[in-house]
């Protein structure tokens, strides 16, 4: 059922490329929505670029920590596009500004992979066309901007753009991840009502190029206020769910993450499941009475990275306290997580820590009890028990060994 979902889900996107990429070439060819005028495209180019570059630092640490989709600080652009440049031009705007951010921003980034940003591109390009394109079939296109005419089309332009992204958006997060939560599919309160400030300073920006181009500039310092007030609050929000000593998620951050993955498990149905991995760091209570508790603490550091390089970008990697850790592995099973497995006990076993430069520690090891789900129990909390009393008989038959 996985299997399916993905395929309906890699469907949709390349439709929805395929569409984006012909209603642009389309409306370039017939003049759909009348000439362009280049000066508002280069200037909203200009300045979307400019934007982008002076909050690429916060973008790429707000994408690092959380991959939030439905908050995009480009759509004020968008809004100003879809007010003053014909329909193709507007989600070719939007091509131009995501491919920037691609090149200068996420790429590096392990939240937006590259067919994540080409369907998040296509929904962006789709949604500015919609917006344009009404405003143009209804005749609003030409109405001046500083009458109530012109403020309501602006206003229709928002709806319109923001109904159909959160729809494009919410279908594809749906085939991606078959959640059904309202904050999965449209976002939060919070995430809807930051989009509604951008797209009013979208408004503000399509004032401000009509009536006096220079002016631009005053929605700039704004965005970037409300840029990195969404950063402070990923920054809180990441803190209350990290262990500080290792850097991974804490009990609570990782019990979440796998709440979530055990109800996609079972909301998929047969054929679908998931693992857990146990992991307990052999005698360390030795390094802590041999070396000191601050040594400890650079061990167990050492310790996490090793166990997240041994597993995949996918998985997820807790602390559950004192020298024990525990990973999830989504849709995995069977002989593929006991290899996972014996890699982590093997990086493990090889890992040498230097401490102050003159201490060395090596030859640690770990005990790994591993699970399934379903088979390993109904409930996440049954499959962490299980998981745990692996780990123990792993333990008891002499420890540095993996055991399910």
């Amino acid at each position: 059922m996985w299997v399916v979902a993905r395929r309906r889900w890699i469907g949709y996107a390349v439709a929805c490329e395929v569409v984006a990429v012909a209603v642009t070439v389309t409306g370039l060819v017939t003049g759909f929505g009348g000439p362009v005028r280049p000066v508002w495209f280069g200037a909203l180019v200009a300045v979307g670029v400019a934007q982008a570059e002076m909050s690429r630092r916060i973008e790429r640490l707000r994408r690092w920590m959380s991959g939030q989709t439905h908050i995009n600080v480009t759509s004020v652009w968008y809004l100003s596009g879809a007010f003053l440049l014909p329909p193709a031009w507007v989600a070719l705007l939007a091509l131009v500004l995501y491919l920037h951010l691609w090149l200068r921003v996420w790429r590096n980034v392990r939240t937006r992979p590259a067919h994540r940003f080409a369907a998040s591109t296509a929904w962006a390009m789709l949604s500015c066309f919609a917006a344009s394109a009404v405003l143009t079939v209804g005749g609003l296109d030409n109405v001046g901007i500083d009458s109530w005419y012109g403020l309501g089309a602006l206003v229709l332009a928002a709806a319109v753009f923001e109904v159909v992204n959160a729809g494009l958006v919410a279908a594809g997060i749906f085939l991606y991840t078959n959640s059904r939560s309202p904050a999965d599919l449209i976002g939060t309160w919070e995430d809807n009502a930051f989009e509604l400030a951008t797209l009013c300073l979208g408004g503000l920006a399509a004032l401000t190029l009509v009536w006096q181009p220079v002016l631009v500039v005053f929605v700039l310092p704004p965005l970037l206020l409300l840029h990195r007030y969404l950063l402070l609050k990923q920054q809180l929000q990441v803190a209350a769910v990290t262990d500080e000593k290792t850097g991974l998620l804490n009990t609570a951050g990782w019990h979440d993450l796998a709440t979530r993955e055990f109800t996609r498990a079972r909301r998929r149905g047969q054929g679908s499941g998931f693992a857990v991995l146990m992991i307990d760091l052999d005698y360390f209570k030795r390094i802590n009475d041999t070396y000191g508790h601050l040594t400890g603490d650079e061990v167990l550091a050492a310790v996490a990275l090793a166990i997240e390089r041994s597993v995949r970008q996918t998985d997820t990697v807790g602390r559950f306290g004192g020298e024990e850790f525990v990973v999830l592995l989504p849709a995995t099973g069977g002989t593929h997580v006991l290899g996972v497995a014996e890699r982590v006990r093997n990086t493990v076993g090889q890992l040498t820590v230097a401490v102050g430069g003159a201490v060395r520690i090596s030859g640690l090891s770990v005990s790994v009890g591993v699970a399934c789900y379903p088979d390993a129990g109904d409930t996440l909390d049954e499959v962490l028990r299980t998981a745990d009393a692996a780990l123990y008989r792993a333990k008891d038959a002499g420890r540095n060994r993996v055991s399910v």
